[in-house]
């Protein structure tokens, strides 16, 4: 690997060296980066300014710095130990400073594979054994912290732990004061995208949280949710960090489970309506059947039977069609692409005419030009239609009856509202009305009441959500957030 080729390095966590580099370089001050052939390929300014350009540089061999170590039989041992392991922590090295001193400090070292067969990438973290001692936490602090349920790491100013828990000690399966002097974001293992999201978590001036692995002493991995807290450790004093890990091995295998029974749920779901086609379609064309050759026979009764039968299939037809669009939300084979939405109501305000000039709706979009929409073409077709066949049939008998469709870019998405001036949606059902087969009571009623739940799947298998404003007598506004990438 080419020093000049490091931007574009990709690792096998599917993260880039630049990126996890950038996370480390925010938290750590002294860090050097060699490849598989001991070349420097990346340092920090603390490093440089600490040896000078003349000890280290970029492209240069790193072993050719062991001769100027007061010490370099230290790495000896430190050489043959990362043949069999891919990540050390605390090791003591004395190294030679720019002004001639002797300066002792703590080496930690992660070894990260490339996607370039052969290639990786040695990262080093260093401390200094000089500094003082970090924040401890004293009295009735300190006994909180060791009596939390949670494992606790608190960081100094520098990114390195200077205080581990009781919980801390279980969690990475040893004796806790063998954490301290480890930097934190090197306690995840070998896998970069972890260390890039503690490195990150950890430099940031907020609060953050994210999902991990934390690597434990025999090598397994535990995944936790990790929160890092700022907090100074004494009044003016350098801002420290405290990081609160939780295992969420548990939490993970009941998601796990409850995805696996929602899976399971939809392929019933689409195996039975598969199966009531069937049936579905015997029925409808023998009523046809009975109508064309045998009307004449039935009298008044048996032709209000007959429309009842017809009437029911149809029901059933849609609710069968209904049920497979649901279950097909979110399946591969959709393909997100910039939509035009002008296009789309377009195609609807032609297909709705008789029904809007029969009720003398008047379907309108917002006079400014809209944004484009991020979505499948077809999902953003059945959502309009749905939210505004859903306005068409709620429209009650207002003076001038209209529907408004608007939308806009905002910082969560693009913003999509339906708005009519109908007859509104109870209190007592607003927070039902997105349920599955649920539908307002209306007069006429027609539908399956799965238009409105049809719309909030899709707006969630994208990231986003929905919602509406009602009130009896006062129209709808729904409202749907769609992620703009």
């Amino acid at each position: 690997m080419n020093a000049r080729d490091l931007a574009s390095t990709q690792l096998v966590d599917g993260l880039s060296a630049k990126q996890l580099l950038e996370g480390l370089g925010r938290v750590y001050r002294w860090l050097l980066v060699t490849d598989a052939r001991r070349r420097i390929v990346w340092m920090s300014e603390g490093v440089s300014s600490l040896f000078g350009s003349e000890a280290l540089a970029v492209g240069a061999d790193a072993r050719d710095f062991l001769p100027k170590l007061p010490r370099p039989e230290q790495v000896f041992s430190l050489r043959a130990e990362l043949r069999n392991r891919s990540h050390l922590a605390n090791v003591p090295l004395e190294l030679p400073t720019r002004d001639g001193r002797r300066l002792p400090v703590e080496v930690s070292l992660l070894k990260v594979d490339t996607v370039e067969p052969g290639e990786h990438l040695l990262i080093a973290v260093a401390r200094s054994l000089e500094s003082g001692p970090g924040p401890q936490g004293e009295g009735r602090e300190r006994t909180l912290i060791e009596d939390a349920p949670d494992a606790i790491l608190v960081l100094d100013a520098d990114g390195f732990v200077v205080l581990a828990n009781r919980a801390a000690g279980r969690l990475a399966g040893r004796d806790r004061e063998t954490l301290v002097g480890d930097p934190a974001a090197l306690l995840f293992g070998d896998n970069a995208a972890d260390v890039e999201r503690i490195a990150t978590a950890v430099g940031l001036p907020d609060a953050a949280e994210c999902r991990v692995t934390f690597c434990r002493s025999d090598g397994s991995r535990v995944p936790v949710a990790v929160t890092v807290s700022a907090f100074a450790a004494t009044p003016g004093g350098e801002e420290c960090r405290a990081l609160f890990l939780r295992d969420v091995s548990e939490r993970e295998r009941a998601e796990a489970d409850l995805l696996r029974t929602n899976e399971e749920l939809e392929h019933c779901v689409t195996s039975l309506a598969h199966d009531l086609r069937s049936p579905l379609v015997a029925l409808l064309g023998f009523s046809r059947l009975l109508r064309q050759e045998y009307e004449t026979l039935l009298d008044q009764t048996g032709r209000h039977f007959l429309d009842r039968i017809e009437q029911a299939g149809r029901t059933m037809e849609s609710l069968v069609h209904d049920l497979l669009e649901l279950s097909r939300i979110g399946q591969s084979g959709e393909h997100l692409t910039m939509v035009d939405p002008r296009g789309v109501l377009a195609q609807l305000k032609a297909e709705l005419k008789p029904r809007l000039d029969e009720m003398g709706i008047e379907l309108r979009l917002q006079d400014s030009t809209p944004p484009l929409v991020l979505s499948d073409r077809t999902r953003l077709y059945q959502l309009l239609s749905n939210l505004i066949g859903n306005a068409i049939d709620h429209m009650g008998e207002p003076e001038s009856p209209s529907i408004e469709v608007t939308v806009r870019d905002e910082d969560e998405g693009h913003h999509i509202t339906v708005r009519d001036n109908g007859r509104g949606i109870p209190a007592d059902q607003v927070s039902r009305i997105f349920e599955p087969f649920y539908s307002v009571s209306r007069e006429g009623r027609r539908g399956t009441g799965m238009g409105l739940a049809i719309v909030k799947r899709i707006a969630e298998k994208r990231g986003g959500r929905v919602w509406v404003e009602s009130a009896p007598g006062e129209g709808a506004a729904f409202h749907v957030i769609l992620p703009s990438r």
